[in-house]
């Protein structure tokens, strides 16, 4: 009797195991590269939908609103530098408890509210000023009319909020970007992303673009809110694909936790073995799932965290985390200490770019566009080349570049994160070198056939002149920008990786404000009679002056960047494998 018990209970358990065996089962099968095209969805609707409306929004603000340029430009930097800001508070969100997942949906939806809004504006005569052609003794738009725009953009910046830092993370969440893994694949998924992203946004400033000026505006803001509206769908329709990574609670919460525990043990002497700091896998489990942080000789005053005393610690129970840390959490902040200074050198390029994008637009409105009689190339799709620049950079830097240079680095990236940002930083520096020269020669024409007091006038040189910066431009992206995202993901520890490619948007945001303020600087003191950023007419400014300002700016910021990456030292990491684990 009591053997047929046993059996029994051995019977009974079969059908618990059997199903342990097929959840297992299917987690594994979660995730992977059939996911991709789903969350990707999302991400190339976004930039559609932003770069249809941003590459043209200077026109929309001077052309359809009747503002100022520099009041206009001002609000374009304004607003990408609130896009940039609401991206870290939409990572803490993400990391902290709602996951990538649900912050992406909610970002969705909040962002297809502005894209309705702005579109609206566009289609309401009550919304926007009556058209002024000539140029001279506009009505500018109402405050009512501002406000309207004021909010959908708004709305469009919280939306960005959701959607920026985690869109990326989420993608790369299904993928194995384990070190061995990522070293064994032929592709860089962070080319492959910015690549498909260059797409996008080639469409955009093309068709977009070329809509609204030669449609109607309706149109023009019309299709990228009906893109987003379809993206939404596909993106929750591959739902049960999803590898969804279970958020490790807050990091900022982690990050205190260790600074008053270091500040507490202040007195306390850090042992010369860094194996008698405090370790815990089990309670570092949830945010360790691809391999712990080892221990690091830099900031060493903040092993004091770790430093274990009687009876802080025992088997039964966690320790108080605000007395005591184990070495992956003081890591965790060591490796978010590290990057700061490195990731600081992206906001003074992005002060220096932050107008660029609209000076450009405006530069090419004065130029000659005809590619034959009957058609005009619209002033914003001349970011069509930058653009263009980054597809094929990114084609030939990922199958001749990299190979080429592996032969002589030994390195399976062919050069470092690092390396990669100071070429683009380069880069950057000679577009506005190349700009400041081109416009000297632009406004040197117009003076030579006396148009400078004519606005409207079409100066009689080609707009294709603009084409170097723009390719120069487009080639800094190549590196600096796809450089730094590859940097941020995998020098940032796991669990914070939202808030690092926050950091990314961070930059951008402070970068754009404080372009904002360096314009309006500009504006201000540089006198009425010669001013460098006139209002309406860009024949009588000094734009190349400003160029030359931004290249020193650029110039000093890449000193700064190599001081940075020559004192910059890489995370160590003990990867976690199948059966075992080992350090990279």
């Amino acid at each position: 009797m009591e053997f047929q018990d046993n059996n029994k209970s051995h019977e009974a358990e079969k059908p618990e195991e059997v199903k342990i065996k097929e959840y297992d089962k299917r987690r594994k099968n979660l995730g992977g590269m059939k996911t991709i095209p789903f969350i990707l969805v999302t991400e190339v609707c976004d930039r559609f939908s932003t770069i249809g409306f941003h590459a043209n929004m200077i026109t929309y603000l001077t052309q359809q609103l009747n503002l100022p340029l520099v009041k206009a430009s001002n609000i374009v930097s304004n607003f990408n530098g609130t896009a940039s800001l609401t991206p870290l508070i939409g990572a803490l969100i993400a990391d902290s408890f709602a996951g990538r997942f649900w912050t992406i949906i909610v970002g969705s939806i909040i962002y297809e509210l502005g894209l309705i809004s702005i579109t609206t504006t566009a289609l309401l005569k009550s919304l926007h000023p009556p058209p002024c052609p000539s140029l001279v003794d506009c009505k500018e738009a109402s405050s009512f009319q501002l406000s309207t725009l004021y909010l959908s953009l708004f709305l469009l910046a919280i939306g960005l909020g959701g959607t920026r830092p985690c869109v990326m993370a989420y993608a790369a969440d299904q993928l194995d970007m384990s070190k061995s893994c990522v070293e064994s694949r032929s592709w860089n998924f962070f080319n492959c992303y910015y690549f498909i992203l260059g797409l996008a946004r080639l469409a955009a400033v093309t068709i977009v673009v070329y809509i609204q000026d030669n449609v109607s505006w309706g149109w023009g803001l019309g299709i990228p809110t009906i893109a987003m509206a379809v993206a939404f769908m596909v993106f929750l329709s591959g739902s049960p694909l999803y590898k969804k990574v279970k958020p490790g609670g807050s990091p900022l919460v982690r990050v205190i936790q260790v600074i008053v525990a270091a500040i507490r043990k202040r007195k306390a002497v850090a042992p010369e073995d860094p194996s008698l700091l405090y370790q815990n896998q089990e309670l570092d489990a949830a945010i360790s799932v691809h391999g712990r942080l080892l221990h690091t000789t830099q900031f060493k005053w903040l092993d004091k965290a770790a430093v274990e005393k009687y009876g802080e610690a025992t088997d039964s129970s966690a320790p108080n985390l605000w007395k005591l840390a184990t070495v992956h959490r003081v890591e965790e902040l060591k490796s978010f200490l590290r990057l700061l200074p490195v990731w600081a050198a992206g906001i003074l390029l992005v002060t220096a770019n932050s107008h660029s994008s609209s000076f450009n637009t405006q530069q090419a409105r004065t130029m000659d566009r005809r590619l034959s009689n009957s058609f005009q190339i619209p002033p914003a799709s001349m970011s069509f080349f930058g653009i263009m620049t980054v597809i094929i950079g990114l084609v030939l830097y990922e199958r001749l570049f990299v190979p080429l240079v592996r032969r002589f680095t030994r390195n399976s990236a062919g050069i470092t994160y690092l390396q990669r940002m100071g070429i683009g930083l380069l880069f950057n520096i000679l577009f506005s070198v190349v700009a400041a020269l081109v416009e000297k020669k632009r406004r040197t024409v117009a003076e030579n056939h006396n148009l400078v007091d004519n606005p409207k006038a079409t100066v009689p040189i080609s707009v294709f002149w603009l084409v170097p910066q723009l390719s120069l431009h487009g080639m800094s992206e190549v590196f600096m920008a796809v450089g730094q995202l590859e940097f941020l993901y995998d020098q940032s520890p796991e669990s914070m990786r939202s808030i690092a490619l926050g950091l990314f948007w961070i930059a951008s945001s402070v970068g754009d404000y404080l372009g904002t303020l360096m314009v309006s600087l500009i504006h201000e003191h540089t006198g009425h009679k010669n001013n460098w950023l006139p209002d309406r007419n860009l024949n009588k400014g000094k734009l190349d002056y400003y160029y030359w300002l931004v290249t020193g700016i650029q110039a000093v910021n890449f000193v700064y960047f190599v001081v940075c990456a020559w004192c910059y030292t890489y995370k160590p990491l003990e990867e976690v494998m199948e059966e075992d684990s080992v350090s990279v």
